[in-house]
């Protein structure tokens, strides 16, 4: 189907609506299933994907290998090299490192379903370009293994394989990063910043199919070699990240830096994790209390809840799922057919907003997400819906239950990613924007 129909948010609009300190950058980002009727189907391959790429991490401490972990859900424009050249890559929060396809590459993708056109970044075009050599920190942060530098090779390499056997392989490059930088008076500049990213030369696998093929991917984990570390390196800015993420019209804004308002109330993130983890303390529906499982319930499941805007859903366990929908089918009672296998699917003919009641998640230090009928439920068509919350199955590596919220119940609230005091927090905000006329 065709994705043309994108959100395109000016970064002064936006910043009409989330005011940004200044120095800080803004990403516009669209949705990969922007302008698009809701498939289900496609939902949750692209989650299933998702997480096959993201399990493996789950227990491994910060910095243990700095691997690019997972496919997006958001994707960007962003500008590399000098002269810049636009490229289109994923936003992620569950990896580490920026990496775009380079040339030659006889794998890559050469075309994609995203209604964007491709490129392969060229490092001889680049007057600015330089290899990054072994005895460079950067070589040193990774931390993949002993092959980072191969014998008689004097650039460092990067090999990242995810869980379904895709591979990308090349070397980190040092150039310039054109980024839209807020000047005050709701304006933006552009600055040039070098920073250090994977020059893909081999792709495999899943990553040079064309159904949603980018140029690379931006990770905005909390590893020294993400693209928010090396920003707030360089610019002598504290590491944090904010993002707004409207799933209707499917854009949204990713911001660098300190937010001035809203005020958001926070939790703290869990040490020590691949991921963003907190601590989960219970949920309600409407005010009644859903029970958690005992390995949730026990100490928040010792921080076994992911917050993660590159899922679509939100995922629970198989006892925690079929007790929310009872709490919430029997506030408003109706009749569930399965679709696809997994989507529980109801008609209506009402308003469900005013039907069906609001969710609520409670986190340590006494933070609330509050999950609204219209996040949680999709309208296949008229008089269709179906629930969003899915039974996820999914375990760490002790066998402990893990909760995915995704962007279910993260779209139209300001997130907010605080590296460093480690906690993560949000407000609700209308995160629609609107292009002006020219």
């Amino acid at each position: 189907m065709d994705l043309s129909v994108t959100l395109r948010i000016l970064a002064a609009v936006s910043m009409a609506v989330m005011p940004l300190a200044s120095g800080n950058f803004v990403f516009d980002v669209t949705h990969k299933f922007a302008g698009k009727d809701k498939q289900l189907s496609e939902l949750k391959s692209h989650d299933s994907f998702r997480h096959a790429r993201m399990l493996r991490n789950l227990d491994l401490p910060l910095g243990g290998d700095s691997r690019s972990d997972s496919i997006g859900l958001y994707f960007t424009k962003i500008k590399l090299g000098s002269p810049p050249k636009d490229y289109h890559v994923q936003v992620d929060t569950g990896s580490d490192i920026l990496w775009v396809n380079c040339a030659p590459c006889p794998k890559c993708p050469v075309k994609t379903d995203l209604n964007i056109t491709l490129s392969l970044y060229d490092s001889k075009a680049s007057s600015t370009s330089k290899i990054v050599g072994c005895e460079d920190d950067f070589c040193s942060f990774t931390s993949q293994s002993e092959d980072t530098c191969e014998p008689n090779k004097k650039s460092c390499t990067y090999h990242v394989v995810y869980e379904d056997g895709s591979k990308s392989d090349g070397d980190f490059i040092k150039d310039n990063i054109t980024l839209d930088q807020v000047t005050g008076n709701l304006r933006t500049a552009p600055l040039a910043q070098e920073v250090v990213f994977g020059c893909g030369s081999n792709q495999s696998g899943q990553l040079d199919h064309t159904d949603s093929a980018v140029d690379g991917i931006m990770g905005f984990g909390q590893h020294n070699t993400s693209i928010i570390s090396q920003l707030a390196a360089a610019r002598n800015m504290k590491r944090i990240f904010s993002h707004c993420l409207d799933n209707v019209n499917g854009g949204g804004i990713f911001a660098v830096g300190e937010v001035e308002s809203p005020l958001v109330e926070t939790t703290p993130l869990v040490p020590n994790k691949a991921h963003y983890n907190v601590i989960l303390k219970g949920i309600d529906v409407g005010g009644e209390p859903v029970d958690l499982p005992p390995s949730i319930a026990s100490f928040g499941g010792n921080g076994a809840t992911i917050i993660d805007c590159g899922t679509t859903l939100a995922y629970l366990p198989e006892n925690l799922y079929k007790s929310l929908l009872e709490k919430i089918t029997a506030r408003q009672p109706v009749k569930l057919h399965t679709v696809q296998e997994t989507f529980a699917c109801f008609s209506f003919t009402l308003n469900t907003d005013k039907a069906f009641p609001v969710v609520n998640l409670h986190f340590e230090d006494k933070l609330k997400l509050t999950v609204y009928p219209h996040d949680y439920l999709f309208s296949l068509r008229k008089d269709l819906y179906c629930f969003g919350w899915q039974t996820g199955e999914m375990t760490n590596q002790d066998g402990s239950d893990v909760i995915l919220l995704g962007d279910l119940v993260l779209s139209n609230k300001l997130v907010v990613y605080d590296l460093e005091n480690q906690v993560i927090g949000w407000a609700e905000h209308n995160c629609e924007y609107l292009e002006p006329e020219n």
